[in-house]
C-alpha cells in the first residue's frame, strides 16, 4: 500500500487536540486513530499497543545478525491543530496538477501562486488538498503513514535491518505531545520525528519557545462619573501590545527571526487578558524577550497601580540544535539519503516546535524530516501523493544507513 492511500483513510478520523482541556489526551477522539494505527501494525505482525495516555509504540526486531545495529525510531503525531476545523475533513484529489491556481472545493477559497509560489513546481503530480472547509491533516497524519508504509516494505522485502522503534504520540499541537513519552519503552537510541514540510527538508534547530499570559485588572464605575477613576483593563492590553517592539511579529520575520504573537485577547472593562507565544532561535535573545515582557509588567504597574498587571510565563521547549550537534551522523545520514532520490536537502531551522525538541532534552536526539506537507493548520495545507512516496523511500535510506554501521 502506499503512503497517501494510508493517509486519505487517516485525515477523514477526526484528532482535533483541546488547548482548553486538561486531560490526557486532550481530547479522546485522538484515540479513534490510536486504535486504528494499533490494528494497522498488529496485522503487520508487530507487536503494537496503545497506552491509556494515547501513545502508540510498537518495535520491529532486527533482523537475525543485525542486532548490533544501532536502534533507531520514528515519531508522528496523530492530533491535529485546535486552530482551525479538523472534523469532517474530505481531501480532493486532482491528478496531473497543472502548477495553477485551485478553487477549493464549493467554498470561496482558492490555492493561488501569489500566495504559494512553489505550485508551479509540483505541476504533474497528484495533489491532494481540502475542500476549502477544513484543515488537511497532513500535519501530521502524513508522517504517520510514510512511517507505517516504511515498516510494511521492510516487512515484506526482508530486507536486513536494525532494530526500529516506532510512535504516535498525542497533543504535539497543544505542545504536550512529549510529556508522557516512554523513552524506555521506546527502546531507540537515536530518533527522527516524521513532522515537517516539503519532501528533503532536514531540520535540527528550533525555536526556544514561552507562552506569556497578560491578566489586566481594570476598575470599572459609570463612564459619567469615570473621570480619574476609570481604568478600562481592554485599553490597558492595547497599551500593553504597543510596548512590545514593534516590526516583530511572525507577519514580518523569518529565517532565524523570532517574534512575539498574540494568539489572543479578551476582556471587557474591569478584566482583559492577552496570550503570546514567544520565539527566538538565540538562548540570549530569548531570555530578552522574557526580560521585555517583565519590564512591561513592571512599568504597567509603576503608571497604574500594584497588581493592576501580572504577567505568566510558561516554557514550553528549548532549541535542540545543542543536543544535535554531537550526533551530527543522524543529519549526515539524512542528507545522504534525500540526496539518493535526487532531491537537494534543505537544511533550515524550524520556525516552531516538534516533539523532538523536548525529546532531545529528555535523551533522546531527535532531529525533525519533512512529509511532503505546505500550508499545515488551515484550510490552504496540500501535498502530494509523490512527494509522500519520496518520504517514505528517505526514511528507507535512512534504515538502510544504520543497518550498515
Amino acid at each position: 500500500m502506499r503512503a497517501y492511500e494510508r493517509f486519505l483513510k487517516y485525515v477523514t478520523i477526526a484528532t482535533p487536540s483541546d488547548d482548553s482541556s486538561n486531560t490526557v489526551p486532550t481530547s479522546a477522539c485522538q484515540f479513534d486513530l490510536a486504535n486504528v494505527l494499533v490494528d494497522e501494525l498488529c496485522a503487520l505482525g508487530l507487536d503494537a499497543r496503545v497506552d491509556d495516555k494515547c501513545y502508540v509504540y510498537a518495535i520491529l526486531p532486527a533482523t537475525a545478525g543485525y542486532e548490533s545495529a544501532t536502534k533507531i525510531g520514528f515519531i508522528a503525531h496523530m492530533d491535529t491543530s485546535p486552530d482551525f476545523n479538523g472534523v469532517g475533513v474530505k481531501p480532493c484529489i486532482i491528478q496531473n496538477y497543472d502548477g495553477g491556481n485551485v478553487k477549493l472545493g464549493a467554498s470561496d477559497r482558492a490555492l493561488t501562486v501569489a500566495a504559494f509560489p512553489h505550485l508551479p513546481s509540483l505541476a504533474g503530480r497528484t495533489l491532494i488538498t481540502t475542500d476549502g472547509t477544513t484543515l488537511l491533516g497532513a500535519d501530521d497524519k502524513a508522517g504517520v503513514a510514510e512511517i507505517i508504509t516504511l515498516l510494511e516494505r521492510l516487512i515484506e522485502s526482508g530486507e536486513p535491518h536494525g532494530q526500529i522503534s516506532v510512535c504516535f504520540t498525542p497533543d504535539e499541537e497543544v505542545g504536550s505531545g512529549a510529556d508522557h513519552f516512554d523513552i524506555a519503552a521506546f527502546d531507540a537510541e537515536f530518533a527522527y520525528t516524521v513532522d515537517g514540510g516539503a519532501e528533503g527538508e532536514v531540520e535540527f534547530e528550533n525555536f526556544n519557545a514561552c507562552g506569556a499570559k497578560f491578566e489586566i485588572n481594570g476598575f470599572n464605575i459609570h463612564p459619567g462619573s469615570a473621570k480619574d477613576t476609570m481604568i478600562n483593563a481592554q485599553l490597558l492590553a492595547m497599551e500593553i501590545n504597543s510596548m512590545l517592539p514593534a516590526g516583530q511579529t511572525p507577519r514580518d520575520t523569518d529565517g532565524y527571526d523570532g517574534f512575539y504573537h498574540l494568539c489572543s485577547m479578551s476582556g471587557s472593562v474591569e478584566k482583559a487578558e492577552l496570550y503570546y507565544i514567544v520565539r527566538d532561535h538565540s538562548d540570549e535573545i530569548f531570555e530578552q524577550r522574557k526580560r521585555t515582557l517583565s519590564k512591561i509588567e513592571a512599568e504597567m504597574n509603576r503608571r497604574w497601580g500594584e497588581e493592576t498587571v501580572k504577567l505568566t510565563v510558561k516554557e514550553q521547549y528549548r532549541n535542540m540544535r545543542e543536543k544535535i550537534l554531537p550526533c551530527y551522523h543522524l543529519i549526515d545520514n539524512a542528507l545522504d539519503a534525500t540526496r539518493e532520490q535526487g532531491i537537494e536537502p534543505h537544511v533550515c531551522p524550524v520556525r516552531g516546535g516538534t516533539d523532538g525538541a523536548r525529546l532531545s532534552y529528555m535523551g533522546l536526539p531527535c532531529p525533525n524530516l519533512g512529509t511532503g506537507g505546505y500550508a499545515f493548520h488551515g484550510p490552504y495545507e496540500h501535498i502530494t501523493v509523490e512527494g509522500m512516496d519520496i518520504v517514505v523511500n528517505i526514511l528507507h535510506g535512512i534504515v538502510k544507513r544504520y543497518a550498515a554501521r
